[in-house]
């Protein structure tokens, strides 16, 4: 289990087979970034590539440079177009570009400004580029703080799919300040909710006590996310590379929500909108096929419109383009359907006796 520390920051210390590291969840750390990376990694160079997309780069960019330059580093910001568009090869190959031309080598390392667009981005660069240097992540959304930046998966999309070209990559440190979530708009503040209602329905239930307490949910962001941090975290030691089945848990909604994401077009729908659709088709599912009750399904579904996230998927995207895209999903094997159902709240269990025909039923259902 994951070793846990409380204080400003929170520590939380995952233990892999060949990589050890930190998650640090806190207030006001950004610029406190160096010392951070001198107490908890090996990481002795004073090259840097800092990533950052153009949302993220003028709140929060300056800051981090200016005490990465007065702790003596030698930074070179690189900016990219916010949104999901940018997860593309050519962004991948710009970014390791740009690094080359600014003669950073094998030696340097790479920090991750952003939400998990940067994060998946920016770690796929630091992966590649001269065969893989370390990278840092600094998470500044609730999706990236919550759920992407930790477990070393990354990658890129395609027209075929999400996610489909990647590597893990696990970082050296991952520094969650809450203070940055505090420029997030409603809606990208909201969409987080999806993954975080996803851990509490596979793995805390108790967790859902907090998250209905929307009047002061902001005034528990470190509690909140370094709650979920080690949700992720135990999963993710349990089976980092999703090779014992443990990991696929946390695909709970993702089977149908990446379908509907892809099928959508990457810009309309948020990661955690798309998600929070493909979790309640999977809640109905998981009523009909399992144990899970309808009392307990409807919570969680209830617990999704709290945060205003959609729970009717709208009549113009094709249910053929969904399956299309969900076939193309890493989440098939040999053309077999991998579904997370749940028993109860709190318990997930990957199920291969979700047919096509139900899946098909369970988008129709999301019509209303």
């Amino acid at each position: 289990m994951p070793q846990i520390t409380t204080g400003n920051p929170t520590s939380i210390s995952l233990s892999l087979k060949n990589d050890d590291y930190t998650v640090l969840v806190g207030a006001d750390l950004l610029k406190d970034t160096p010392s951070l990376i001198e107490a908890h990694t090996g990481i002795r160079s004073k090259a840097v590539a800092v990533v950052t997309d153009s949302t993220v780069g003028p709140l929060y960019a300056e800051t981090l440079l200016t005490s990465l330059k007065g702790a003596g580093y030698e930074p070179v910001l690189i900016t990219v177009p916010a949104g999901e568009a940018s997860k593309s090869m050519e962004q991948v190959t710009e970014i390791c570009r740009e690094m080359l031309r600014a003669g950073l080598d094998r030696k340097s390392f790479l920090i991750a400004l952003g939400g998990g667009v940067i994060g998946d981005l920016a770690g796929f660069a630091a992966a590649i580029f001269q065969r893989g240097i370390p990278c840092v992540q600094i998470p500044t959304t609730i999706v990236s703080q919550v759920d992407s930046s930790v477990g070393g998966k990354t990658g890129v999309n395609t027209p075929e799919g999400k996610n489909l070209i990647g590597a893990f990559h696990q970082p050296q440190l991952v520094i969650a300040d809450v203070e940055t979530l505090s420029t997030l708009p409603d809606r990208e503040f909201n969409e987080g909710f999806a993954e975080i209602i996803k851990h509490a329905g596979i793995r805390d239930e108790s967790l859902l006590t907090l998250v209905e307490q929307r009047d002061t949910i902001k005034e528990n962001l470190i509690e909140l996310v370094s709650r979920n941090v080690v949700i992720k975290a135990a999963v993710v030691e349990e089976d980092e590379r999703e090779t014992s089945g443990t990991r696929a848990l946390l695909n709970f909604g993702h089977t149908i929500g990446h379908g509907i994401e892809s099928a959508g077009g990457y810009g309309r729908f948020l990661h955690g909108e798309a998600i929070s659709l493909g979790l309640v088709a999977a809640i109905r599912l998981s009523v009909a096929k399992s144990t899970l009750s309808e009392a307990e399904g409807e919570r969680l579904i209830q617990s999704l419109k709290t945060y205003e996230l959609p729970t009717v998927l709208e009549s113009d995207l094709e249910e053929e383009a969904i399956l299309n895209a969900m076939q193309r999903d890493k989440k098939f094997e040999a053309g077999q359907i991998r579904f997370v159902l749940l028993d109860k709240l709190g318990n997930a269990f990957v199920s291969s006796d979700v047919t096509t025909d139900e899946i098909k039923a369970a988008i129709r259902d999301l019509r209303g």
